[in-house]
């Protein structure tokens, strides 16, 4: 179960935060091997954090996995390790571990991080995930036992994200926008699989509702198959729908925000 640790944090790189969190795993077990999934989460985007931990899972080996994102602090907000498959999660109980959770086949057990004799002894309450979370995560993936971190809580008392989800209907396909990523790119909770449920194929046009405005694109196999500064959708490679301008900024021109509600169908059936 314990094979590594990964991190993701909104921590981003131009401080030491990242450095010290890997300083206290590996204090603490120098054997553990480390995988940094992302710290450039936007600071406090639960929802970007989200969508990263559970669309990198399948790519990761089992082990402990750490995020860290929350505009509340440490004080403010629970914080849990959750036993789903044969991976452990530890982060706040703010709906970040989530859809992760619903990846890896749901939680099995949760437990509320309470024992402060597993914490650093000087614990920092703007710091969690070095003072908390790694000092856990490096007991664990050394062989502790997860009935040491606290009292177990019900699965139902735990936070969680709505989860992303796609209506189809007379020709189209509704949802919204599940994540924007660093390119500027639109990823929806649509997904190529939804498209080709209502006839849509690489090649065709695309009649995309947002509210009030309707707009056309191309569905293409890539964005590079369009010239630059052109909107394009095309699958990305967590197999969702993806609005993108090449070499430019589509949340940007669009003004997209996650949340928003997006309609899709073949042009030629608007």
């Amino acid at each position: 179960m314990t094979s590594v640790i990964t991190l993701l944090t909104d921590y981003g790189l131009e401080d030491g935060f990242v450095g010290s969190c890997h300083g206290v795993i590996l204090g603490i077990a120098p054997q553990a091997r480390i995988i940094d999934v992302c710290h450039l989460v936007p600071a406090g985007d639960i929802r970007r954090g989200a969508a990263i931990l559970a669309q990198t899972l399948p790519y990761l080996p089992a082990g402990v996995h750490v995020g860290a994102v929350d505009p509340a602090t440490a004080a403010a907000r629970r914080s849990v390790v959750v036993q789903a498959g044969d991976r452990l999660f530890i982060g706040p109980d703010n709906g970040l571990l989530s859809w992760a959770l619903m990846a890896s086949g749901g939680a099995r057990v949760a437990h509320e991080i309470a024992n402060r004799e597993l914490f650093l002894n000087a614990v920092s309450p703007a710091f969690p995930g070095r003072d908390i979370y790694a000092p856990i995560a490096a007991r664990l993936y050394a062989g502790g036992r997860l009935s040491d971190v606290g009292p177990e809580i019900p699965l139902d008392r735990l936070l969680s994200l709505p989860a992303p989800t796609a209506r189809l209907g007379e020709g189209a396909a509704e949802g919204e926008v599940l994540s924007l990523d660093r390119y500027g790119n639109v990823q929806l909770s649509v997904t190529a699989a939804d498209l080709a449920a209502i006839g849509v194929q690489v090649g065709d046009t695309l009649a995309v509702s947002m509210g009030r405005r309707q707009i056309t694109m191309p569905f293409r196999d890539t964005f590079a198959a369009v010239p630059p500064g052109t909107l394009v959708a095309f699958t990305d490679s967590a197999g969702r729908v993806t609005f993108a301008v090449r070499s430019g900024d589509c949340a940007e021109r669009l003004g997209l925000p996650p949340g928003a509600h997006v309609r899709v169908a073949r042009a030629a059936e608007v």
